[in-house]
């Protein structure tokens, strides 16, 4: 980082591609995927954008010279000033130059010492052009890969004590689905269904063990987050059924607010289902803010006696709005409870990583008993 700030590093081109090419080899070599340009171009993003956060040089170096510049004029002006000449920074005018072409523009941000300013800029820029030439799924893909929440399981500890550590298929298979690579070979599901290479039916699919333990991740993480907050609580609440019989997923034993006790039940719908698709091309979240809608009604029978809320999340990482604000205001809660400050984050996080994990667990689960664990059914 040192050496972008102060170097000018657009003026080496092949080296800086080099070095470019060096960590994308590495990233591929990690993850165990293969990255096309435009999958490379994502993955370079922050994940505030939709990438994984592994930078590339060549658009970073101009950036981070160009707020070292803005930066510390005013201290190179006072120690190299002389009989009232005016003193610029040595490139700073290149730099200005190559930003204009990679921008395609002579916009500046607002407060041009922070880089991160110039940073969202180029990276926006670049979020909109890849938008603009993607189609269906990877339309779909790319819009919820910019929803903040997607990202959260890139930001987890990756511990095994804490439950955090992606295994090595959960991690290949959660970034596949990021970028949009080959996630598997095509292959007919245990349904009878023919699987793309993509491994977006096994998303979705009714006979995959993966809905079940994802379900199961979300409802845990939620009723321990309630414990440690001094809210009790129960899973599968006896006595309380919808109109066809089935129960929500976790009731509070407590009044939540307004004296009435809070009531959830949580669904994770795939983004790529062929029945989202046309809602989720238009905007990101909208098939977990269906699901969530589909909830309500489904409850309707109890929302009179009971504060009910629906935790709808999509696989791409996507939250319904009502999702995202109960988890907020739970995050707040253990604040006030004396826990961790970051307590919230850790939540969304651990909600995120449960979602990977299902989602893992799908796409394994649509070939054949024998072909996976060595053999063994």
């Amino acid at each position: 980082m040192y050496i972008l700030r102060t170097a000018p590093t657009w003026l080496f081109q092949s080296e800086v591609a080099a070095l470019d090419e060096t960590i994308k080899g590495v990233l591929e070599s990690i993850l165990n995927v293969h990255l096309d340009e435009t999958q490379w171009c994502q993955a370079a993003l922050p994940v505030r954008h939709g990438g994984l956060g592994i930078r590339r040089c060549r658009e970073l170096g101009v950036v981070a010279f160009l707020a070292s510049a803005h930066g510390t004029l005013g201290l190179v002006a006072r120690i190299l000033s002389n009989n009232g000449d005016i003193t610029q920074v040595p490139f700073a005018s290149e730099a200005l130059a190559k930003w204009t072409t990679f921008y395609g523009g002579g916009d500046q941000p607002e407060n041009p010492i922070v880089q991160r300013g110039w940073d969202d800029m180029l990276c926006k820029k670049t979020v909109a052009n890849m938008l603009e030439g993607a189609v269906g799924s990877n339309l779909a893909r790319l819009k919820a890969a910019s929803r903040v929440e997607s990202g959260a399981w890139l930001h987890a500890l990756p511990s095994p004590s804490l439950g955090t550590l992606l295994d090595n298929d959960s991690l290949r298979i959660a970034v596949a689905l990021r970028l949009g690579c080959k996630v598997c070979e095509a292959h007919r599901c245990v349904c009878g269904v023919m699987v793309e290479e993509d491994g977006h039916h096994g998303l979705s699919c009714l006979k995959c063990a993966g809905r079940f333990s994802r379900h199961h991740a979300i409802n845990d993480a939620i009723r321990r987050a309630l414990v440690s907050a001094n809210v009790p609580c129960v899973l599968e609440p006896p006595g309380l059924c919808r109109t066809d019989g089935k129960r929500p997923d976790g009731l509070t034993l407590v009044p939540w607010q307004k004296g009435r006790c809070l009531l959830w039940d949580a669904t994770c719908v795939s983004t790529f289902a062929p029945s989202h698709l046309n809602l989720t091309v238009r905007s990101a979240g909208s098939a977990a803010e269906y699901a969530a809608k589909m909830k309500h009604a489904k409850y309707s029978a109890l929302e009179p006696m009971y504060d009910f809320v629906p935790v709808a999340v999509e696989t791409a990482g996507p939250w319904a709005l009502e999702a995202k604000e109960f988890i907020r205001d739970l995050g707040r809660r253990l604040r006030d409870k004396g826990c961790d400050p970051r307590s919230g984050s850790y939540l969304v996080q651990q909600i995120s990583l449960a979602i990977q994990r299902g989602n893992a667990a799908g796409v394994m689960g649509t070939f054949e008993p024998g072909t996976i664990r060595d053999g063994f059914i």
